[in-house]
């Protein structure tokens, strides 16, 4: 008796992890339109699911469909003027996504950079989820250590940034905001300066331009300095 009502637990709980694994698989459709606060569509808006960029555009009525499975969190919508949009996906099968201002129909670029992680400040994302120019500097090589100030490492490392004293420029950057200065982002957070950070607290400095910085909105217009600083047991 004992054996039987053990096999019935089993084929109970075999039975529940099954439906459990086939609902996970199971892919949903969702749709929506994407607008902007005019009410006019954005066509050709790149559709990211969990923060990474699909294949998937919104169409000339700024309509969408992708599939998407039980396992993926969040849709969002990528446009190279206003940066990215995210919803929570909550198992909607309409999410509709409406940008602030007016926003122009978008020009894609199929070609990408693969892979490779780059840490966007708030996240990290692959390299085919932007497009345009980006620098980095590994901050652990030893040889940085020479520099006398952030600055310098900036100056010496990553071509198109023009550095005087303390005032950065990158080349090929809108300079739509008043003045040059780039937008300054440390460990994720939006600062004013960097003239507190030694080269010897540098992980690593990513520099975004044009379209890499168009995630931030209006405020990458000027370029994007991005500085991962050291913790303890990364040294």
């Amino acid at each position: 008796m004992k054996i039987s009502i053990l096999l019935c637990i089993l084929l109970t709980l075999n039975s529940f992890t099954g439906s459990y694994g086939q609902k996970s698989d199971k892919k949903i459709n969702i749709t929506g339109r994407v607008t902007d606060e005019t009410n006019a569509t954005i066509a050709n808006a790149i559709i990211m699911i969990d923060g990474e960029k699909t294949d998937y555009v919104t169409d000339r009525k700024g309509q969408f469909k992708i599939k998407v499975t039980g396992e993926n969190k969040k849709i969002g919508i990528f446009t190279f003027t206003n940066g990215i949009m995210e919803e929570e996906i909550g198992g909607r099968k309409t999410v509709n996504f409406t940008f602030k201002g007016s926003v122009p129909d978008q020009k894609t670029d199929k070609t990408g950079f693969g892979d490779e992680p780059i840490d966007m400040g708030y996240e990290t994302v692959k390299k085919k989820a932007v497009t345009g120019p980006v620098g980095k500097i590994d901050g652990t090589q030893s040889k940085y250590a020479s520099y006398n100030s952030v600055y310098d490492m900036l100056r010496g490392e990553i071509p198109g940034v023009q550095v005087t004293g303390t005032s950065i420029m990158i080349r090929g950057t809108s300079t739509v905001n008043a003045g040059t200065e780039p937008m300054f982002v440390v460990d994720g957070v939006p600062v004013t300066t960097i003239d507190n950070i030694q080269p010897q607290m540098v992980k690593s400095i990513q520099v975004l331009k044009g379209s890499s910085a168009a995630i931030y909105g209006s405020r990458g217009s000027n370029g994007v300095i991005i500085i991962t600083l050291l913790k303890g047991n990364d040294r």
